[in-house]
């Protein structure tokens, strides 16, 4: 059987939640009637947590109130009475601890080979800093859980929305702003109705600093982490009549400048470039991604001792140029993903990849016959006109 997916919700019950501006209710009104629509709605499949922030310290200590976060529900399969019940107890309280109610969700959704998923809805910007929620969403996804949180923002506050959506971006999660209740109630299924859906999950890898001492990569899916300013290296072994296909996508999880690029070149172990991608540009994004080709040709002789033949170690570059002011961290580094795929070989001469296109040389000598075979073409129909104007 597949791995049962998890979900916690998190939901905010500080003092703000008593507000009524949402469809002549108060916030927390509004979101106990959308957790009963999603916990009525919940599949099968999927373990279900519910989290609290702010619900229970009601004094003005900040030190005391900034650690007020508990689960409300544990994570495991649904009993809806109970988690109704639990949800109905909620009155708006206190402060807003956004970070440590995500490092308590982080930690109730460890174990297990299944999809995680974090739905945090507040109306208010994290008050328990230096904790800086962005900061703690980054380090939730550098531990490679493959954990996802997805924010919802009951004010339409530029500010609280600059927060959440970088809570978001940091995990590969979404944002969104609601303000009725039928809103935050379908979107909070979609997002549970996602958790549910099957997903390939990547495989945490680490590049090295060159191709010597770079993992070897199968077939498949992997992320990584790359700093600002540094190179990550992997390896792939290509049988002869393989095509290798890999692409690498790099996430700008935190602020940096507009000029950015990311390139990933095969090379060979002695260092002669196979054939590279690249891609760049100007302006703000999310993700940016190149990707190659790399067809081995058949094998005319040779073998590996044993009968087959022997396969070529093609080593994988990537870097990228993505920039940011002193003040932004650089540790951990940017979110890479990796995906590297081995085909068979294209048989059809009509194929680019088949002429190795991508290596340089073959282009380039194309270039070259046609450029000279154009010259004197010219140069003859040239030399045929002025004998045909002196003659006449």
């Amino acid at each position: 059987a597949a791995p049962s997916p998890k979900v916690e919700l998190v939901l905010d019950v500080s003092g703000s939640m008593r507000t009524r501006d949402i469809d002549g209710q108060s916030r927390m009104a509004a979101a106990k009637q959308a957790f009963n629509d999603v916990l009525d709605a919940v599949p099968e499949q999927v373990q279900l947590g519910i989290r609290t922030l702010g619900a229970d310290y009601p004094g003005e200590d900040r030190k005391v109130g900034c650690k007020d976060t508990r689960q409300l529900y544990p994570v495991g399969p649904l009993d809806r009475t109970e988690a109704k019940t639990a949800v109905a107890t909620l009155a708006p309280t206190g402060f807003t601890p956004i970070g440590p109610a995500l490092l308590g969700a982080a930690d109730d959704l460890e174990g297990g080979d299944g999809s995680r998923r974090i739905v945090l809805i507040t109306d208010g910007e994290d008050t328990c800093g230096p904790l800086d929620p962005c900061e703690v969403a980054r380090e939730i996804a550098a531990r490679g859980t493959h954990l996802v949180v997805d924010t919802l923002g009951l004010v339409p506050n530029a500010k609280i929305r600059q927060q959440l959506t970088c809570i978001a971006e940091a995990t590969g999660g979404t944002y969104t702003a609601v303000q009725h209740k039928e809103e935050l109630s379908d979107r909070v299924k979609q997002l549970v109705d996602r958790a549910a859906e099957p997903v390939v999950t990547p495989v945490a890898t680490e590049g090295a600093e060159s191709c010597s001492g770079a993992p070897e990569l199968k077939p498949g899916l992997f992320t990584d982490r790359s700093e600002i300013g540094q190179h990550r290296w992997y390896r792939v072994d290509v049988l002869p009549s393989q095509e290798l296909r890999a692409s690498a996508s790099v996430a700008a999880d935190r602020a940096v400048d507009n000029d950015y690029g990311v390139l990933l070149r095969a090379v060979t172990v002695h260092g002669r470039e196979i054939v590279r991608g690249s891609e760049a540009g100007t302006g703000r994004t999310d993700v940016i991604s190149s990707g190659l080709r790399y067809p081995k040709p058949e094998a005319e002789d040779g073998d590996d001792g044993d009968g087959k033949p022997a396969a070529e170690t093609v080593c994988l570059q990537l870097a990228h140029s993505f920039s940011a002011p002193a003040s932004v961290k650089r540790s951990p580094g940017l979110p890479v993903e990796l995906t590297v795929d081995l085909v068979d070989g294209p048989d059809n001469a009509s194929d680019v990849a088949a002429f190795g296109l991508g290596r340089g040389w073959w282009l380039l000598g194309v270039l070259v016959l046609t450029g000279l075979v154009a010259g004197l073409l010219t140069g003859w129909i040239s030399r045929w006109r002025i004998a045909v104007w002196r003659t006449n």
